[in-house]
């Protein structure tokens, strides 16, 4: 369960705080199956078109928990440029 992992994080609730990096981190996604990997990314792509996108990712912290806030627009840019590894301005399940 994800969201036993983010309950403490501050950036949950704090203005301009959230660390991508820490972030994955916390959820431990990098020690994740792909398995588990692609449930998170299905749980992100509200759409169900294949990709995250920058809209998508603006409400990431709320799709872990109920009291996430919206992320900054400077936030999701880096949180998409983290994530975006071929430049088309999405995240896909690769």
């Amino acid at each position: 369960d994800f969201s036993k992992h983010i309950s403490g994080f501050s950036s949950l609730t704090a203005p301009e705080s959230f660390n991508y990096k820490k972030f994955f981190e916390m959820v431990g996604l990098k020690k994740k199956s792909p398995e588990d990997v692609k449930k998170v990314f299905h749980i992100l792509d509200k759409d169900r078109s294949g990709f995250i996108e920058e809209e998508e990712l603006k409400f990431v912290l709320k799709g872990f928990a109920p009291e996430g806030r919206d992320l900054s627009d400077k936030e999701t840019k880096a949180l998409l440029a983290a994530g975006d590894k071929d430049g088309d301005g999405k995240i896909g399940a690769d």
